[in-house]
């Protein structure tokens, strides 16, 4: 019941702050942000209800996975729209954990009291626990970025100054990602090979979802050297955001194409 309530109200949130783009008025972003608060108070109740009626942490299947990663990218915005005081970010960012709640909710739902022997080890809290973190981030750089893009493109058109300059949407793009990069090297690559040691005896195996985070972490990678040393910023650094959270999204859902030693989650 907590999960569709909160899922009720991200999905108020998003079109109260879409209707904030053309009317730019104080109940509307009241209602905007008081369903966001609310909605990520009842989502995190009913995460924290999961984890002690399943007695572990809830990232063992793809709706757990999913629902964490949207409450991830609920706090980050959160915690920028306290940092910059601009509600119009949410016209963009709020779409993202309504479409993650949204596919969650067609995923299996039940409880794995019992998690398999590979998935009993505190490598693997660490592990998946970093990684949904860090795609939570990505996540909300991915509404920024779309963001930024229609800023530049629409110009000194009407209405624009009501979004962020673009200085500011690039800012919090790179803070974003600067939030996900090491918690999903942290988590996603090394606490994953050494879970992958303890569990089946070897650092790496080319599963397909590993080979995947590899390629997504030598993305950000590129993405933050060519921003500290060629200076990209902008449209391309934009694009790059928008890129890597895709090639996120299709390493995950891969599981439900390719298997692999992932394909529980």
């Amino acid at each position: 019941m907590y999960f569709w309530v909160a899922f009720v109200l991200y999905l108020l949130s998003f079109l109260s702050f879409t209707v904030y783009l053309g009317f730019k008025n104080k109940i509307v972003t009241t209602t905007a942000i008081s369903a966001m608060v609310i909605g990520f108070i009842f989502h995190t109740i009913a995460l924290g209800i999961r984890w002690v009626q399943a007695g572990h942490s809830p990232f063992s299947n793809m709706y757990e996975y999913m629902s964490s990663m949207a409450w991830m990218a609920v706090l980050l915005f959160l915690i920028f729209l306290w940092k910059y005081k601009k509600p119009i970010i949410g016209s963009f960012v709020s779409p993202v954990p309504v479409m993650l709640m949204a596919a969650a909710s067609l995923m299996p739902k039940q409880i794995s009291q019992q998690l398999m022997p590979a998935l009993q080890s505190y490598w693997f809290q660490i592990h998946v626990s970093m990684a949904v973190l860090a795609e939570g981030a990505f996540a909300v750089a991915f509404g920024v970025s779309i963001m930024y893009l229609l800023r530049k493109k629409l110009g000194d058109k009407t209405n624009i100054k009501a979004l962020p300059s673009l200085e500011l949407l690039d800012d919090i793009n790179y803070r974003a990602i600067s939030i996900g990069y090491p918690l999903f090297t942290v988590g996603a690559l090394f606490a994953g090979a050494i879970w992958a040691y303890n569990a089946w005896g070897n650092f790496w195996s080319w599963d397909p979802k590993e080979t995947g985070a590899l390629i997504i972490w030598l993305f950000y990678t590129v993405y933050l050297h060519a921003r500290y040393q060629k200076g990209w910023r902008g449209s391309k650094a934009a694009w790059m955001s928008i890129i890597g959270f895709i090639m996120a999204l299709a390493s995950f859902f891969g599981n439900l194409v390719v298997g692999g030693m992932h394909a529980y989650v």
